[in-house]
């Protein structure tokens, strides 16, 4: 018996072989599918992810968004939820949402207030003329989301959205230090004046940018004119003007071949005309998007891709909350990732190729005459 005891014993003091920590990357693809499409890619789903991140939250939670609107029994709810749990057991939680929306969805915003969250309104109509546009939320100060998902049932369950999570120290600080300009802002006080590094992160609009943060419509510019081979674009509209445009149409004239995918909304007569204009030039091809009615019907602002990506010969990307329209560069407060690590790149011009090639897009006839879809009731 003393023997084996002796044995067990060793066993049991016997040093293990260290395993390594798993690291967390530093930015990783999140997005969000219409339901009952093909569309579903590997990439972790935005409903699955906000709520472990509000779940690890021990000290603060920051929410910049256009809007909140949450549904019954929807993927919101739970996520919801998770900030009002983070409430009770101490997180402080602020929400900045933009103040035209304030009015047509208080619901959500009127919760979590009464749960104790602290909410303020963001108005530049009188400063830059633009909105709160930017959709992102920082954990403690260590981790945060951006991307182009609003804070509605509809976003991440009936819309093609695209986002980062991150870990990245410098851009969780620039994202950080926008918060608590737009908050100070919001709230009447003197703005923060502290000078950050913010990494890969660049923010809208031109004249509203605290300092350290990069615009990032000259990176998308750059992007466009250091292509050699190809540009992928991907966002809701397009509505070029000649910052903008006259890159795209130079790149296209030495021969780099562009694809750019917008939703079947710019069918409507503002931006339809310009897209067709823009799809008779040689090596550029554009294609509008339709996702088919949900089976529960008719759902209002829904059913439509609306995630904002660049990708310029895999070498360099963006992601953002943009839209390719001017007024959302230089009015409204955006957000958005500079990628420059190649396996990153790849995966992105995958999960839009993926959109491309399916059979909910469909290329722009120049010569066509489009009536713009049903958006709301």
């Amino acid at each position: 018996m003393k023997a084996w005891w002796i044995v067990l014993a060793a066993c049991s003091t016997a040093p293990r072989p260290s395993i390594a920590p798993v690291e967390p990357p530093a930015i990783e693809l999140v997005e969000s599918q219409p339901i009952e499409t093909t569309l579903d890619s590997d990439l972790p789903d935005a409903y699955v992810v906000w709520p472990e991140m509000i779940a690890s939250a021990k000290q603060s939670l920051d929410f910049a968004e256009f809007y909140a609107a949450n549904a019954p029994a929807s993927r919101l709810e739970p996520i919801v939820a998770a900030i009002e749990a983070a409430i009770q057991r101490g997180v402080k939680v602020r929400f900045l949402a933009e103040i035209s929306m304030v009015r047509e969805y208080s619901d959500t915003l009127d919760r979590l207030q009464k749960a104790g969250a602290v909410v303020r309104t963001l108005d530049l109509s009188t400063s830059t003329k633009g909105i709160l546009h930017a959709k992102y939320f920082v954990v403690d100060g260590r981790a945060a989301y951006l991307g182009s998902q609003n804070f509605d049932w509809r976003s991440i369950e009936h819309i093609e959205e695209l986002g980062a999570r991150t870990a990245d120290p410098a851009i969780v600080r620039g994202l950080s230090s926008i918060f608590a300009f737009d908050w100070a802002n919001a709230g009447h006080e003197p703005a923060p004046t502290d000078v950050v590094d913010a990494g890969a992160l660049v923010a809208s609009p031109k004249d509203l940018l605290p300092a350290g943060i990069r615009w990032d419509l000259p990176e998308l510019v750059h992007a466009i004119e250091s292509a050699k081979h190809t540009i992928r674009m991907q966002a809701m509209t397009y509505l070029g003007w000649p910052e903008l445009e006259q890159p795209l149409l130079d790149a296209a004239a030495r021969g780099v071949k562009i694809s750019l995918l917008v939703a079947d909304w710019s069918k409507r007569e503002k931006t339809i005309g310009g897209l067709q204009k823009l799809a008779r030039v040689p090596n550029i091809e554009i294609r509008l998007v339709t996702i088919p009615q949900a089976a529960q019907g008719f759902i209002p602002f829904a059913r439509v891709i609306h995630a904002k990506l660049l990708v310029a010969d895999r070498s360099v990307a963006w992601v953002g909350t943009s839209n390719f329209e001017r007024e959302y560069f230089y009015a409204s407060r955006n957000v958005g990732l500079v990628i420059r690590d190649a396996k990153l790149i790849d995966r992105l011009a995958r999960w839009s190729d993926a959109t491309w090639s399916s059979p909910y897009a469909v290329r722009v006839d120049p010569d066509a005459k489009y009536e713009a879809p049903k958006i709301k009731d």
